[in-house]
């Protein structure tokens, strides 16, 4: 953890999930996942860590347009896709537009520290399964 967060064996399980995943799961994804390991374990215990590892700056929360939150261990600058049609969220691999947070302080009387982009489209699978509807 990047953090001096006292270590838990919760805490130390959710980190595990959301590491060993791409999917950007959401809370109760991870719980269903957490329970593998600790079938005590309680939803809100979930709930209250990935918010405590959020707050601690640990994971990324990404809220979604009236869906789920979901959570992302990448704390490196990059953006998602959401899928409109089944609703994955997946990293988009391009190399993070610096020049955007240059170009808004330029018209912004205060100062920008950052920005937050989420892209929305259509999967490769949901892409496939509707060409091959219409096809």
């Amino acid at each position: 953890m990047k953090t001096k967060l006292k270590r838990s064996r919760q805490r130390e399980a959710i980190l595990a999930y959301l590491r060993s995943t791409n999917e950007h799961p959401t809370a109760d994804m991870v719980y269903e996942n957490v329970r593998k390991e600790i079938p005590n374990i309680s939803l809100g215990t979930v709930y209250r860590n990935l918010n405590l590892l959020v707050d601690c700056e640990d994971i990324i929360k990404l809220t979604i347009d009236g869906k789920s939150d979901r959570f992302d261990w990448n704390l490196k600058p990059h953006y998602h896709v959401m899928c409109t049609r089944c609703g994955s969220v997946m990293d988009l691999k391009i190399d993070p537009l610096n020049h955007i947070d240059v170009l808004a302080e330029s018209a912004f009387e205060g100062k920008i520290s950052g920005h937050s982009i989420q892209f929305k489209g259509l999967c490769g699978k949901c892409v496939k399964l509707i060409d091959k509807k219409n096809g």
